[in-house]
């Protein structure tokens, strides 16, 4: 390195727990003439790993007051890997299918000006200064699951995988940093009558005045639950036409068990963080529905 800029060592770090769910980052700056720390951590209530290993190192460099020579360490193979060998070609494409766009391009804002040595360290294996920045990090992330656990507010995801093969429903419920998971199965249902139904099955399971909020990436189960529902039961399960209402029995099940409880309906349009939510919760659907195949001896026969 060379020596005509102040030469700073960072240690970076962040996670989130459940992964997506409340998040923490930190960074740990050193400075190395004078050895003078500081420390820098902070949180978000939706979020993921790789976005908090992103704002970690995002926020270490904002703070520099100067060009300088870093050596930024990190745990995160995402963040290393990312911004050494992938970077150009991201730029390249215009950062086509890729994922935390926002934070990469903020990322090249903050390197700017400085002389970085990206390194990466294997997390949990002794360096102190990276045990710190997990330790600040996981710090965030327990206090927004304090708040999050004080609001008394249950969080469903819900997904739906319809294909020729199977049609499978699955719904996320999360309270007081605790997740459960519920999978099912429907295979005469049509797409729309499985978001009904994950709405339908999650809630049963809950207490009566309960407040949730219910994220869905189905248009039709927001707006019909929001918008559509109580007109529909004024006009006698009619349509504003006057045509019976599609899913009637689907629908009726839902109001039953919204009757009883709070629930909001978040938008999750142009949110990444809940993109994330919502691919890991079909990912992790899908395993669980082929766990019980081959558990039932059906993936066997095939």
């Amino acid at each position: 390195m060379s020596t005509d800029k102040p030469r700073v060592t960072i240690y970076t770090d962040g996670g989130a727990d459940p992964n997506p769910g409340p998040g923490g980052w930190a960074a740990v700056l050193i400075h190395d003439a004078t050895g003078t720390t500081k420390e820098l951590s902070g949180g978000e209530q939706a979020t993921t790993n790789n976005r908090m290993e992103l704002r970690a190192a995002i926020e270490g460099l904002s703070a520099l007051t100067q060009p300088c020579e870093v050596m930024l360490y990190t745990d995160s193979t995402y963040l290393y890997e990312g911004i050494t060998q992938h970077i150009g070609s991201w730029m390249a494409k215009g950062f086509k299918n890729v994922k935390n766009v926002d934070l990469w391009q903020q990322l090249l804002v903050v390197v700017a000006g400085h002389d970085i040595h990206w390194q990466w360290v294997k997390g949990h294996a002794g360096n102190r200064h990276n045990e710190r920045a997990d330790a600040l990090a996981s710090s965030e992330i327990q206090r927004l699951g304090s708040e999050d656990a004080q609001k008394s507010e249950v969080e469903i995801y819900l997904v739906v995988s319809a294909s020729p093969r199977y049609k499978i429903w699955a719904a996320s419920i999360r309270y007081g940093g605790e997740e459960s998971l519920i999978v099912g199965e429907d295979p005469e249902a049509t797409a729309n009558q499985l978001h009904i139904l994950s709405a339908v099955k999650a809630l049963h399971t809950l207490p009566d005045g309960i407040s949730v909020r219910i994220y869905t990436t189905s248009d039709y189960l927001r707006n019909g639950a929001m918008q559509w529902l109580n007109g529909w039961k004024r006009r006698g399960w009619r349509t504003a036409g006057g045509n019976p209402v599609k899913n009637r029995e689907f629908w009726q099940a839902l109001d039953a068990n919204l009757q009883s409880r709070s629930v909001i309906w978040p938008s999750v349009k142009d949110d990444q963080a809940f993109e994330m939510a919502f691919e890991d919760l079909a990912q992790r659907a899908q395993d669980e529905y082929q766990d019980r195949l081959a558990a039932s001896g059906y993936l066997d026969e095939e």
